[in-house]
């Protein structure tokens, strides 16, 4: 399983994704689920994927030997960030094809986010079928893989004006969440933070399994989660529209 997610702001954008490609009870392999492009001054892109390995490798290998031999349709030369987001799912479907059979699933999921020189930033998220939404004021982040777990603090947390530092935060908790939750989502992290209009990536982390820093992350979210229970307002059940299921008002 795979957790992995982008957040837009207007400082900037960030990505956070999981490593883990396998989590048997004996057996742990890890795998980089992020792939980055740069164009210095010209062009920023960060791809994230999730789903079956074979096709997720096939797509990454397929975009870069595209850029190597200079196709006709590759992350230099398309002109938008949607235009990207279409040929990563043109290629995505293909990969998928061939590995069809036998009835079982071969589907992938990507975010392809970042910025083309003269455009706004922004991020895609590429369905198994090809196709793709983006990000907006009311859509601020995305997420592949095993989401449910850290979407509610980016619910409650993320929103346009916040620092990309704080965005990072947000998206290192929100991973914390999920893997407190789900044991096939766990270390290295990775963590990339862009400033808009800096076309480049001179932030960007690993966190590994022995991370010091992940360790007081998740001590400090757990234990404010509780301090935060604790402070709740008490139950209000003398109030007559709280009563007992049955109860005669």
């Amino acid at each position: 399983m795979t957790y992995c997610v982008a957040i837009r702001i207007d400082a900037g954008l960030c990505f956070v994704s999981d490593s883990r490609t396998n989590a048997g009870v004996d057996n742990i392999s890890t795998y980089s689920k992020m792939y980055t492009y740069e164009d210095p001054t010209r062009r920023q892109l960060v791809v994230l994927s999730s789903g079956n390995l074979a096709t997720t490798q096939g797509v990454i290998a397929q975009v870069k030997k595209d850029i190597k031999k200079r196709a006709f349709k590759n992350l230099a030369n398309l002109e938008t960030l949607e235009d990207i987001a279409d040929y990563i799912g043109e290629i995505s479907v293909e990969h998928q094809g061939k590995h069809t059979g036998g009835g079982k699933p071969f589907e992938a999921s990507f975010i392809v986010g970042g910025q083309i020189r003269g455009q706004k930033h922004g991020a895609f998220l590429i369905y198994p079928q090809g196709n793709h939404i983006t990000t907006s004021r009311d859509t601020p982040f995305l997420q592949i893989g095993e989401s449910k777990y850290g979407k509610p603090i980016l619910d409650r947390m993320i929103s346009p004006g916040l620092t990309l530092e704080t965005a990072a935060l947000c998206g290192l908790v929100s991973m914390d969440s999920t893997m407190r939750s789900n044991l096939s989502v766990g270390p290295p992290i990775e963590v990339l933070m862009y400033s808009l209009d800096s076309y480049n990536a001179q932030h960007r982390y690993r966190f590994e399994e022995s991370s010091e820093y992940l360790r007081q992350l998740h001590a400090a979210w757990d234990e404010r989660l509780k301090e935060a229970f604790g402070n709740l307002p008490p139950i209000a059940w003398s109030q007559t529209w709280d009563q007992p299921m049955g109860q005669e008002r």
